[in-house]
């Protein structure tokens, strides 16, 4: 993102991949504008946060106009530097890994997985839906050699930190994490854990919390 996103809260910053999914989809569809009623409905983002969002870039919008699809494409490709390619590494090549080797951001093109690492021998020298397989000893080599900037980190979790450490150390500087080590890295590299569990027992939580609410109501 451009340099005016160190005062953009986190909740908004991460939406913005969310309404340029979806403006992205009007504009290849002909749409000239979009309000932010729609968008809503879209993204299932209430409205008055999708305007409180797009306020911290400025007048995105007129009142009672709306949106223009093609400005507001122009911008967020923009914002998420999509028209740079982020080179990614794939750490670990069981089920979870190879998903994403096979998923690979197909509706992304600006991110794409690029190279691959595992300590089975049997997968070093393969390759797994067009992604190179190599052993994990020859991740500096590699990483550099494909100017990798952001790793997935699906491999045991006892490995987790070792493994992150020497990411650190060969220059990644974001990581996406789905192990559930919580990792220590410096200030400068970025990392969002995804815990697949815990997204499920706080679903299941909030599936009953929300449930019983209801039902108090029609009570």
């Amino acid at each position: 993102m451009n340099g005016s996103d160190t005062k953009i809260p986190q909740a908004t910053a991460k939406r913005l991949p969310l309404y340029y999914r979806f403006i992205q989809s009007l504009y290849n569809s002909g749409k000239l504008r979009v309000s932010s009623a729609e968008l809503s409905e879209a993204v299932k983002v209430d409205s008055a946060t999708i305007r409180r969002d797009f306020s911290y870039f400025g007048a995105l919008g007129k009142k009672g106009y709306g949106y223009n699809v093609q400005h507001l494409l122009t911008f967020f490709r923009k914002t998420l530097n999509q028209d740079e390619v982020t080179n990614v590494a794939l750490i670990g090549v069981g089920h979870l890994g190879t998903a994403f080797a096979n998923y690979n951001f197909l509706k992304n093109n600006s991110t794409r997985i690029v190279v691959a690492f595992d300590a089975d021998e049997e997968k070093v020298g393969t390759t797994t839906h067009d992604v190179p397989i190599y052993h994990v000893s020859d991740m500096k080599e590699q990483i550099e050699a494909n100017q990798v900037d952001v790793a997935i980190l699906t491999v045991p979790s006892q490995f987790a930190q070792s493994v992150a450490d020497e990411l650190v150390e060969y220059g990644v500087t974001g990581i996406l994490n789905f192990t559930p080590a919580r990792l220590n890295v410096p200030a400068s590299v970025r990392v969002h854990h995804i815990d697949l569990s815990i997204e499920l027992q706080s679903l299941v939580y909030f599936m009953k919390h929300y449930s019983q609410s209801a039902e108090g109501v029609k009570s």
